[in-house]
């Protein structure tokens, strides 16, 4: 089969608010691999610019399984430009303030405030998500402009056509494959060259989500609710995270831990032990514990990771990797889905000005530049911040709480309308880093393609005709021969 008997992009509606009106004047076949998050933003996006999309999930029914997820103001601005702001603010969480606490006794040593704060400072909200909500509002905007197939599992993957095989036996052929296949992709070995196993990081996390009206019928539980911030509690070899979502009906509590299990899978559904979770947080804080008695089942996802690619693209140029099938992320900084839903923006803006078959390869190198150096910092910025949480209580514990003080305390004095007197550039606490939060949270994709198009769209463009003159004299040189 090829896509170009699937739906086509504009079937039922002619988008035209995204890049500035333009969609491409040569409309591509394209196969996403992976119907995740990030492989229904890449369609959603790339058929807004005018391609014809299908999808093709190994799954027997869509769905997201998961827990809470964090859309920050660098996403939060792209799904409101595709109109999701309504559903963002009927089931998201605004969040307030970061919250960093000492793992035994719930001292307060860190704070940032996010809310209003971050909202002006970077013109778009911060919102605490479910995954399968997040997960639906994509499947909801991008459902109409594609077709979105399952039981599609594909198997193997011939980057030069290209096409794909899927367990059926049958091919799909494309222009364009996009693997959004996630950490254990198929279609990242065809770019590696061969099997690439991820690697476990040695941590695994519990998951479970709790109904907040049991956080409420507790005096030292309910301000956890109230208060709408991110709550850290960081300890020696592991940390966890607490925070409302669903519009404050569920609580999701995410504990990272020491992964004893060497053979278990990685998985978002993995059964945890419930009496094993309790006894790996026994002497931890009194708020924890309460916590803990609230717990009536959980799941223990195993951490894994990989290391950065030096290349997304195969080398036919037309195969590329988008989200955590090329830059997989730990969950310390909370951008995951963040960098894949920016991968996404950053590939449908830059296709949009496609017009002829070899600009393909241009601009998926187009892409990987935008993209790379940003991912990986962000990679980097994650692992940091598990050495900064899971310090053993010590000298560099206490350094590590001093310095997260010092911020907390400048904060303090701003929201008092006070100047601020530190210069935070390189805290333990990276949401105080002005600079860090800057290059963040102020990202706009779309202005980055935009900016890129300017600086070099018309190179690209002026290149067609020389790619198809040298195509033209080869073609009479192999005839007078």
């Amino acid at each position: 089969m090829n896509v170009q008997q699937s739906k086509t992009a504009g079937s039922t509606h002619q988008p035209d608010h995204l890049y500035k009106e333009r969609r491409a004047s040569l409309p591509l076949n394209i196969v996403v691999v992976g119907c995740g998050l990030g492989g229904l933003a890449a369609a959603y996006c790339l058929a807004q610019a005018g391609h014809n999309i299908t999808i093709l999930e190994a799954a027997s029914a869509i769905g997201e399984v998961g827990a809470g997820v964090q859309a920050s103001p660098n996403v939060s601005r792209l799904l409101m430009r595709w109109g999701l702001g309504p559903r963002l603010e009927e089931l998201g969480v605004k969040i307030q303030a970061l919250s960093f606490k000492r793992w035994d006794n719930d001292e307060v040593v860190g704070w940032t405030p996010l809310g209003d704060v971050i909202d002006k400072e970077y013109g778009s909200p911060f919102y605490l998500l479910h995954r399968a909500d997040f997960h639906r509002m994509l499947y909801e905007v991008a459902e109409p402009y594609c077709n979105i197939r399952v039981n599609s599992r594909v198997v193997s993957v011939d980057p030069s056509k290209p096409s794909v095989t899927l367990a059926s036996g049958e091919v799909v052929s494309a222009d364009l494959i996009i693997g959004a296949d996630g950490v254990k992709s198929v279609t990242r070995e065809y770019i590696v060259g061969g099997p690439d196993k991820p690697k476990a990081t040695g941590d695994a996390a519990y998951r479970t989500l709790i109904p907040v009206e049991k956080l409420l019928e507790d005096e030292d539980l309910r301000p956890l609710v109230e208060k709408m911030e991110s709550n850290i509690w960081m300890g020696p070899g592991g940390h966890i995270v607490g925070y409302t979502i669903r519009a404050k009906k569920e609580f999701n509590l995410v504990m990272m831990h020491p992964d004893e299990d060497e053979g278990g899978i990685e998985s978002w559904t993995a059964e945890g032990n419930v009496d094993k979770m309790k006894e790996t947080y026994k002497g931890w804080s009194t708020t924890i514990q309460k916590l803990m008695a609230l717990v009536p089942s959980t799941l223990d996802w195993k951490l894994i990771a990989r290391d950065p690619l030096p290349s997304w693209i195969h080398k036919d140029g037309k195969l590329a990797l988008l989200g955590d099938s090329c830059h997989p992320m730990l969950p310390y900084r909370a951008q995951g889905s963040a960098m894949a839903i920016e991968d996404a923006a950053i590939l449908g803006n830059i296709f949009s000005h496609c017009s002829h078959r070899s600009q393909i390869l241009p601009l998926l190198h187009a892409y990987q530049s935008l993209r790379y150096d940003r991912a990986t910092a962000t990679q980097n910025s994650s692992k940091l911040n598990r050495h900064i949480f899971h310090q053993p209580d010590g000298p560099e514990q206490e350094k590590r709480d001093r310095d997260m003080r010092a911020a907390m305390e400048d904060a303090l004095r701003v929201a008092r309308g006070e100047k601020s007197t530190r210069v935070l550039t390189g805290n333990a606490n990276q949401w105080a880093d002005k600079t860090k939060s800057d290059i963040q949270f102020g990202y706009d994709a779309d202005e980055e393609a935009e900016k890129w198009w300017l600086q070099n769209g018309t190179k690209l463009v002026n290149l067609i005709p020389s790619i198809e003159l040298k195509q033209r004299v080869v073609h009479s040189a192999n005839r007078d021969h």
